[in-house]
């Protein structure tokens, strides 16, 4: 499964140079107990905030209860926006909202794309997050 799920990022990846679609998503900064839960999918190697692309139809908060209880099993309470942000890589001009939430109850199972997911202190991010989280988590903590 690791592999197909590698294979068909690879494809989506060369799919968006040739498109270069406007996408809408969704990341949620899940705070507990001064850290913040952290993903690694099977496909990349880096830890990312859980989250998502935007379905059909689907509102921002609607996205990220979905995002959340798919790859960490949450059930979210509460949850504000944090920040909004456009960005271009890939080809892909993606529109990125950011969530806060802490209050949220964990116990769900994750999505076969999850490779690992864990609490990290706020001051202690594995080096191999993604700078764009990476940059998210640090105006958290710098109550930004």
């Amino acid at each position: 499964m690791k592999y197909l799920l590698i294979t068909a990022h690879t494809l989506l990846t060369l799919w968006w140079r040739l498109t270069r679609p406007i996408l809408f998503g969704v990341r949620i900064l899940l705070i507990q107990d001064d850290q913040v839960m952290l993903v690694k999918h099977v496909y990349q190697p880096e830890w990312y905030l859980p989250g998502g692309g935007l379905k059909r139809y689907e509102s921002l908060e609607q996205a990220v209860r979905r995002e959340a209880r798919e790859e960490v099993g949450a059930e979210l309470g509460a949850v504000q926006m944090f920040d909004l942000d456009t960005s271009v890589n890939h080809g892909i001009t993606l529109h990125l909202a950011v969530f806060l939430c802490t209050e949220f109850n964990l116990g769900g199972p994750s999505d076969a794309e999850i490779a690992e997911k864990r609490f990290f202190p706020l001051d202690a991010l594995p080096a191999n997050t993604a700078q764009s989280n990476r940059s998210k988590i640090e105006k958290y903590r710098n109550g930004l």
